[in-house]
Formats: C-alpha cells, sequence, structure tokens
C-alpha cells in the first residue's frame, strides 16, 4: 500500500482534474470541485495550501472515491 504524499494544493487539482474532475469556484483558501457520477454530484474542497497535509489529502482521495495508487498515476 501507498502513502498518502504531502502536495501542493496546485498538483492536487490537476490530478483530480484528469480523473474528471471540475473546479466550480474558490472562496479564499477553499476551492470546489464536483463530478457527476450517474444521477449523483460528488462535491469535495481542496484547501489552497502549500503543502496540503498528508491527513487532508487522504480525506480528500476517500471522498473523492480514489485510491492513493491510482491517484499517484494521475499526477
Amino acid at each position: 500500500m501507498n502513502k498518502v504524499p504531502g502536495l501542493p494544493y496546485y498538483k492536487i487539482i490537476y490530478a483530480l482534474q484528469r480523473d474528471g474532475w471540475t473546479v466550480v469556484r474558490q472562496r479564499g483558501s477553499h476551492i470546489r470541485l464536483q463530478k457527476r457520477e450517474g444521477d449523483k454530484v460528488l462535491k469535495l474542497t481542496v484547501p489552497a495550501h502549500q503543502p496540503v497535509k498528508r491527513s487532508t489529502l487522504a480525506h480528500i482521495l476517500k471522498q473523492a472515491r480514489i485510491d492513493v495508487g491510482r491517484f499517484l498515476k494521475l499526477l
């Protein structure tokens, strides 16, 4: 199992966009993304921090339904 790395927010957003997520808005230091899966709309928020904490990134990936290995391939 791969460890979740600490990455800057723009690399996380780039990888999520490659997975089909789109940036909806930004308010302050929080960037909101969403993705349509079937008839559901998934939403998540990425903090604009450098770097984003590993634990925060782990929660983002869990909400995005992406495992660490697949996420690292998207980078």
